[in-house]
């Protein structure tokens, strides 16, 4: 866990000053920090608001310049080093900066990288993972490529380090754009809209005069501001399990996460279903496309009369839901 190897690093509490971590979970052991004294880089929304109600400061994105930072490796390498680069680029002249990652997370090639670039010491083990400090001179540098950069993966479409399918279009999502209908209602919600592909097909077809964009990502929705200047497109930074609009809308599409961190979790899937349930008029649809082995069957017919497999391929499945199901009524609004 984090606060263990935390707790080697500061043993006598917080280091003094000015604390910034990157990417700290919402449920972390952060307790050698105080919490006045430490900001929080995190862009994922349910982390994001867990952090803010243990008292920390919380941002997707920081200013400032700090004695100390402290970085906790995520899986993607392109990530962890984006995270290393900018935690630099924050550190005041002399400061120090932490590197916090599980084996699992790559620290050990981390370490190995660092070590060949600059100076590395105080390294410590424990809890399948490794803390070490990374001390730096005013004649370091790091590769310029590891700073975080849009990067073109299609077309007019840019994504950023870490974001899901950041090396191109999900094929889930090109199976289902594909077997959309050519009309589509006229508001629509993207549930996990990602870097936005999706939603820009979606704003193609005839009919369609608003699509909200809901991405717990910060990053991955930076990125969908960038490939949809489309004004139609209004974009949400939020939890999709718990989003609510004021007034119903009459579809929804989405490809679902049904990964909770490493571990696969049909029940993220389950709870997106529900909320497009309760985003949906009565006469609203739901388009929906799922990797073949997951069981969103049952909890559809909970929420919708009709659910039809409408498609796919040996890895996907692909559905269209309409209709109130058993789950409770549905939004009325216009049609």
């Amino acid at each position: 866990m984090t606060g263990s190897r935390l707790q080697l690093a500061f043993p006598d509490g917080h280091p003094g000053g000015d604390v910034l971590v990157f990417g700290a979970g919402g449920s972390d052991d952060l307790s050698p920090l105080d919490p006045a004294r430490t900001r929080i880089v995190q862009g994922n929304f349910p982390d994001h608001r867990m952090l803010a109600s243990r008292g920390f400061s919380v941002e997707p994105q920081v200013d400032g310049r700090f004695e100390t930072a402290i970085v906790i490796l995520p899986r993607a390498k392109s990530e962890a080093r984006a995270r290393i680069a900018a935690a630099v680029e924050r550190l005041l002249s002399g400061g120090v900066l932490w590197i916090d990652g599980r084996k699992t997370d790559g620290v050990d090639s981390i370490l190995k990288e660092l070590r060949s670039l600059c100076g590395v010491d105080e390294v410590h083990s424990k809890a399948h993972g490794k803390i070490f400090r990374v001390m730096l001179t005013e004649n370091d540098r790091l590769p310029e490529d590891w700073a975080a950069r849009p990067v073109e993966v299609a077309p007019g479409f840019v994504t950023r380090p870490g974001v899901f399918s950041a090396d191109g279009i999900d094929p889930g999502s090109a199976l289902l754009a594909r077997r959309l209908p050519e009309r589509l209602p006229t508001r629509l919600v993207d549930l996990g809209a990602g870097w936005g592909w999706l939603a820009a097909q979606a704003l193609a077809h005839p009919g369609v005069e608003v699509v909200h964009l809901v991405e717990a990502d910060h990053a991955a929705l930076q990125s969908a501001r960038d490939n949809i200047p489309d004004p139609r497109a209004q974009f949400h930074w939020a939890d999709a399990r718990d989003f609510h609009l004021p007034d119903p809308v009459n579809g929804v599409i989405m490809n679902p996460p049904f990964h909770n961190g490493r571990d696969a979790d049909p029940k993220l899937g389950a709870a997106f279903i529900a909320t497009a349930a309760g985003l949906l008029t009565g006469a609203g649809k739901l388009w929906l496309v799922a990797n073949r082995h997951l069981p969103y069957e049952t909890v559809l017919r909970e929420h919708f009369a009709q659910v039809t497999e409408i498609g796919g391929d040996n890895r996907f499945k692909l559905f269209e839901a309409s209709g109130a199901g058993r789950g409770g009524k549905r939004q009325r609004g216009r049609r």
